[in-house]
């Protein structure tokens, strides 16, 4: 259905520009590789047609052998490929994710395929929630990481704390420097919170932008929706000060989790709700559509998933499609791999 009357209709040409320190460009690729799937249930789940189905394949982490798991809790997977990218990377494919609670850390994994087996990198985590002199929090948490082909490095973004979306950038994937801030709640009027945000590129001639940000906004009111911003760089972003997919507009009380999509010349963003399941709004080339598609992914009953899945990544490796997921509940997630077919 299209939802042009919602409360997250986009304002126009309206937003917020925050400065930051340095400069330069940045070039994002979805997961493996732009464009090239969607979300789809790994378990039975009712499923748009322009999207492929998944199936739980195995977690990516054995979380009870983890050298570094302080909180029993893993969340927010991002992987990359390496080939042509990176000169002697530890595998083929490097996988972000973190625990939530304090202290947090942003770890890394890797594997020569998709379907693992993941290695943990024995210097997790590589940032933690104190980086002098640039800051020192409660925790640093849901690593999103693109691949700047400009720069040729991988530009991470994360949250700490959870009013605050950070980026530092990497040669090797490994080792990061900080950048700075790209988002502050104070940069998305009536907003308490403003984290979990992923960044792609996607060119928005009209507005002068090459990259999105898509990130979870709390309201004043305590509902979370999806919000949105744009960038010609990937590290300066204007705003929209409204939601890009309002809690409301589906009929749940909170959303969060996003990660843009393009499919049949459209651009999609999914997203998980309260209720444990992922979700699905057509949102257009230009970001102005809001057609909601409803639910793309039910979590499993049983392990991993207990009733939740959450934060979908997405990428393919020779023609094969995988989704990455948080399975599991909210402090007690793990990182699940689905396989479409």
């Amino acid at each position: 259905m299209s939802d042009a009357h919602s409360p997250d209709t986009p304002a126009p040409g309206v937003g917020r520009r925050t400065a930051l320190l340095g400069a330069g460009a940045a070039a994002a690729g979805a997961l493996l590789a732009p464009g090239l799937l969607g979300p789809a249930p790994a378990g039975a789940a009712r499923t748009a047609p322009v999207l492929p189905r998944y199936t739980f394949l195995r977690e990516a982490l054995d979380t009870s052998s983890l050298a570094y798991n302080p909180t029993g809790e893993l969340i927010f997977p991002c992987l990359r490929g390496t080939a042509g990218r990176l000169s002697g990377a530890p595998g083929r494919f490097l996988l972000y994710y973190a625990p939530h609670d304090a202290p947090g850390g942003i770890c890394l994994a890797y594997a020569d395929s998709p379907e693992g087996p993941f290695t943990e990198h024995p210097g997790n985590p590589i940032v933690s929630r104190t980086w002098s002199p640039h800051y020192s929090v409660s925790h640093v948490s849901s690593p999103h990481v693109m691949w700047n082909a400009e720069h040729r490095e991988m530009w991470l973004y994360f949250h700490g704390e959870n009013t605050t979306t950070r980026l530092a950038r990497s040669r090797n994937g490994i080792d990061f420097d900080y950048q700075g801030t790209v988002l502050t709640t104070a940069m998305v009027p009536g907003t308490t919170e403003a984290s979990y945000a992923r960044v792609f590129e996607h060119p928005l001639p009209d507005r002068g932008a090459r990259y999105v940000m898509v990130f979870m906004r709390n309201s004043t009111g305590g509902n979370r929706s999806i919000g949105w911003g744009w960038s010609a760089d990937g590290i300066t972003f204007d705003f929209d000060p409204r939601p890009l997919v309002s809690h409301s507009s589906v009929g749940v009380a909170n959303l969060s989790g996003p990660h843009v999509l393009e499919r049949g010349g459209s651009t999609y963003v999914a997203y998980h709700t309260d209720r444990g399941d992922i979700r699905l709004t057509e949102v257009g080339r230009d970001f102005s559509l809001r057609n909601h598609l409803g639910v793309v992914h039910s979590p499993l009953a049983g392990p991993p998933d207990s009733g939740r899945s959450a934060a979908p990544s997405y990428g393919s490796d020779g023609g094969t499609q995988y989704m990455f997921y948080e399975a599991g509940h909210r402090l007690g997630a793990t990182i699940a791999i689905a396989r479409a077919g």
